[in-house]
């Protein structure tokens, strides 16, 4: 009879586990498909799969940053204990080509605060960045050609972007970005830039706020890591809580 008790704990105890574990896994590959990075970024073209909190991803990407972009995501997902990345990049996009800048430039335009991906297009020739398409205002024409010249390989930027009459401040209709995305996104843009590319940072994000720990070598550096973090969409505020050497 005791055998018996035994026998049944077990197996109800098993049942529990598995399907806890499987709607674990389902939260999880339904936060990845749902996320800013996943839905537009990387035009859901990779495929989510989680086992007992182990994320396999599969798919082709135009970029290795993009690899990267889709695997730090889901890491920063609850319940992910490891990811196994099988992402493809799609050789052809060789990097530093023209293409590969106006590629780069365009997904540059969709991270970053304050201005459009989708009225600007974007060409690029012998490394020369032509402008074209909207800008709500000067403003954000203007940071759309500063946001070009960061790119690595562009030799100069020819802006010819239209400025419509629409008033700074005018209200317009937002896409919510979740925390994962944010994360991620700030994370890529101080890797990426030259001044805080060798930094140790610790970045997480709640609703939308940004909190950033590490030790920044001064002041300047640790005003510019607060200042980047600052462009990214989505963000709302940064808790810059960096130390700066003595």
């Amino acid at each position: 009879m005791k055998l018996y008790q035994i026998l049944v704990s077990s197996i109800i105890a098993t049942s529990a586990v598995a399907l806890f574990a499987s709607d674990t896994d389902s939260k999880i590959e339904n936060a990845a498909k749902a996320s800013f990075n996943y839905r537009t970024v990387l035009e859901e073209k990779v495929t989510v799969k989680s086992n007992d909190g182990i994320v396999t991803l599969t798919g082709i990407v135009a970029d290795r940053d993009l690899k990267s972009l889709a695997e730090d995501t889901v890491t920063n997902l609850p319940g992910v204990l490891r990811v196994d990345n099988q992402i493809k990049v799609d050789s052809a996009l060789k990097e530093h080509s023209d293409a590969w800048i106006a590629w780069k430039i365009r997904y540059q335009l969709l991270v970053r605060s304050n201005v459009s991906n989708r009225s600007v297009v974007v060409d690029v020739k012998d490394g020369v960045v032509i402008l074209t398409g909207t800008a709500a205002n000067l403003a954000e024409k203007e940071l759309t050609e500063v946001y070009a010249k960061e790119m690595t390989g562009v030799k100069s930027v020819r802006n010819e972007m239209i400025v419509l009459a629409i008033p700074v401040g005018t209200p317009t209709v937002a896409e919510a970005i979740d925390d994962a995305s944010i994360t991620t996104q700030v994370k890529y843009a101080l890797f990426n830039h030259k001044s805080t590319s060798a930094l140790k940072t610790k970045v997480t994000t709640t609703e939308g706020v940004v909190a950033i720990s590490g030790v920044a070598a001064n002041d300047a550096e640790k005003s510019l890591v607060g200042k980047l973090a600052g462009t990214i969409r989505g963000v709302k505020s940064v808790d810059n809580n960096m130390t700066v050497k003595s």
